[in-house]
């Protein structure tokens, strides 16, 4: 990998700085924050929340447009010119680009350009995966502005049922729609477009929004895995299973629990499999979090037999949301215990994590989900859901008055339970009983009237 280094030699006796790329909507800004104050790093943030305003926030951060990756790259080595900055971290998909392009010229560790861009686009990403021959579904993907109809006429065999239709880039199971006849198909086709015409897409101004991809469905046990890449090598910290039945109509996530319950002979052909999708890829330092379906003769806790590992997607940047709080690490020797954030963080000032392994705890997250659309309300019986053994913490993140919307248009959840214990199966437990304790009032919303003057 040929890195440019337009900074000056790196002076040991200051403080280091972070660049901390992130969007308007990042849950996990606020937490590699906290995390750089703990290590005494100095932190700026590059944010794409203005355009117009040099500081918007008076908070020094810069301000770039994560839709052009070039003219941003290059307002951050300027400012690198000035003030030494000796690691980037990025939180979600949309600055991974930037991030790329800006540390190959400060001659910083990260992963290559090529790519972040193929991890951000689902199409690329299937391509990568089917050249180094790896399993993935059959795929193709069509212009938003196509007709739905018109597509199934051309070709009888292009869309094989059932199938799913996604958006490129969208995370988080957002427009993710499966389809079993023609009749879905084209209902699904036409609720996607209308999702990727709306103004807080649109506004992105992505290329990848002018796409839908439709893939083969394909059978298998979910799961979720966390790692980072340490030069050129995959460490994997977690996996994850995903308990409840991810078969459509949607895709909405919503338990995680680690340790993952797969037979240890399974597990190592997942990671076999992630190894050979990090060379396809190119990725080279960095986090890690990729999805993928385990499909068997058998059922895989109890078998060891495999017949495909499905990659659904592999990104180039940590877990979303705040579920990263289901994940806390500790040194060899065993010490204080740590966040992801710092394990990401040292990562990216080039620190060794060798020693790094995740607790030896059962842990996980459920991600709640929104049961309807409407205005939140409040929430009740949190004090008997936050008593339920095993329960750690519980985050609403919906404020009152917000405007909820489920998937798949919805982008977000109504909040985070995280449980830990002895076991995965009683972590699972703890949190479907905290679940159950809560009730969410979430009132109709009201339909904009418009005046005809």
């Amino acid at each position: 990998m040929r890195e440019e280094r337009t900074q000056g030699l790196i002076d040991a006796s200051q403080p280091k700085r972070l660049l901390l790329l992130t969007t308007t909507t990042g849950y996990q800004t606020r937490a590699f924050i906290e995390t750089a104050n703990k290590l005494d790093l100095g932190i700026v943030l590059g944010t794409d929340r203005c355009h117009v305003l040099e500081d918007p926030w008076q908070d020094g951060a810069l301000p770039l447009r994560f839709e052009d990756p070039e003219g941003s790259a290059r307002h951050i080595v300027e400012y690198a010119g000035r003030n030494l900055v000796h690691a980037v971290v990025c939180v979600g998909d949309r600055p991974t680009p930037t991030a790329a392009l800006a540390c190959a010229r400060l001659g910083l560790l990260h992963h290559p350009l090529r790519a972040a861009e193929s991890c951000r686009d689902k199409y690329l990403s299937r391509e990568r995966l089917r050249a180094a021959g790896l399993d993935v579904p059959s795929f193709n993907r069509f212009p938003v502005a196509m007709d739905p109809g018109t597509i199934l006429r051309l070709d009888p065999t292009i869309v094989h049922f059932p199938c799913v239709l996604k958006p490129l880039a969208l995370a988080a199971g957002r427009g993710v729609i499966r389809a079993d006849n023609p009749r879905e198909f084209v209902t699904a086709f036409e609720r996607i477009k209308a999702l990727l015409l709306r103004p807080e897409v649109r506004v992105m101004r992505e290329e990848t929004s002018n796409f839908i991809q439709v893939e083969e469905y394909v059978e298998g046990e979910e799961i979720a895995v966390e790692a980072v890449v340490d030069r050129g090598r995959l460490r994997v910290l977690a996996i994850f299973d995903k308990p409840d039945p991810l078969v459509g109509p949607f895709f909405e996530e919503t338990i995680y629990v680690t340790p993952s319950r797969l037979k240890p002979e399974v597990q190592g052909a997942v990671i076999k499999t992630l190894e050979q999708a990090v060379k396809a890829f190119g990725l080279y330092h960095g986090p890690l979090h990729a999805e993928l379906r385990v499909e068997s003769g058998e059922v895989t806790h109890t078998s060891g037999r495999v017949k495909h590992i499905w990659i659904l997607e592999v990104a180039a940047r940590s877990i979303g949301g705040l579920c990263s709080r289901a994940l806390r690490f500790c040194p060899r020797p065993p010490g204080e215990s740590f966040s992801l954030e710092e394990v990401v963080i040292r990562l990216a000032l080039g620190e060794d994590i060798s020693a790094v392994e995740r607790e030896s705890v059962a842990s996980g997250v459920m991600m709640i989900p929104i049961p309807g659309a409407g205005l939140y309300q409040e929430v009740k019986g949190m004090e008997e859901a936050r008593q339920t053994p095993g329960i750690k913490e519980i985050i609403i993140a919906a404020k009152p008055a917000q405007q909820l919307e489920p998937l798949p248009e919805g982008s977000s959840y109504l909040g985070f339970i995280f449980a830990c214990g002895p076991s995965p199966e009683l972590v699972e437990k703890a949190l479907r009983r905290a679940h159950q304790q809560l009730h969410f009032v979430i009132a109709p919303a009201l339909p904009v009237i418009q005046s005809a003057s």
